[in-house]
């Protein structure tokens, strides 16, 4: 590769980490091409990327963005997850498919500017879908209400069996 192509990849990269605040940095070592291509495009359908590029480009471009913390866990077989502003598709995304194929796993991650360990993001994987939340809430909200109707019924019932004694 050329100076000029490592410059290119650099700033490409520089700009799609400007755009992405969350990134989760992954060991992709064991996965076979039609693997590396399975995941790929399910992260491209949560609205994520998988960047495979050399170590010392990616820290040129993360160092570009004033990114630091990551740089120690640059080393390996690396891929980028370019979460975009929603980190909990891709962190999905990685949980399901290394439950499948016990690869890749995550060696950091930047949520939000802020730098989290693997067991973090494995748990952003696990909560439920923001729908699967507002249900979660709507069916809390109408056992409420059912229980409010239904001592107010009571209390009917109650007054009408005393003014019929």
């Amino acid at each position: 590769m050329s100076k000029a192509e490592r410059q290119a990849t650099v700033d490409v990269l520089t700009t799609e980490v400007a755009g992405s605040p969350n990134i989760y940095v992954t060991d992709f070592a064991g996965l076979n091409v039609a693997k590396m291509t399975d995941l790929r495009r399910r992260l491209r359908a949560a609205g994520a990327r998988y960047v495979v590029v050399k170590n010392t480009l990616a820290q040129r471009a993360l160092i570009a963005n004033q990114v630091t913390t990551l740089n120690d866990h640059l080393a390996g077989p690396t891929g980028l997850v370019l979460a975009g502003k929603d980190p909990l598709a891709a962190a999905k995304v990685l949980g399901q498919f290394a439950k499948e194929h016990q690869k890749p796993s995550v060696k950091i991650g930047l949520v939000d500017g802020k730098t989290v360990d693997a067991a973090y993001v494995k748990r952003l994987g696990e909560l439920p879908t923001r729908d699967e939340l507002l249900g979660q809430f709507l069916g809390c909200l109408n056992g409420v209400l059912y229980q409010v109707v239904g001592a107010m019924e009571a209390l009917k019932d109650k007054r009408q069996a005393e003014s019929a004694s």
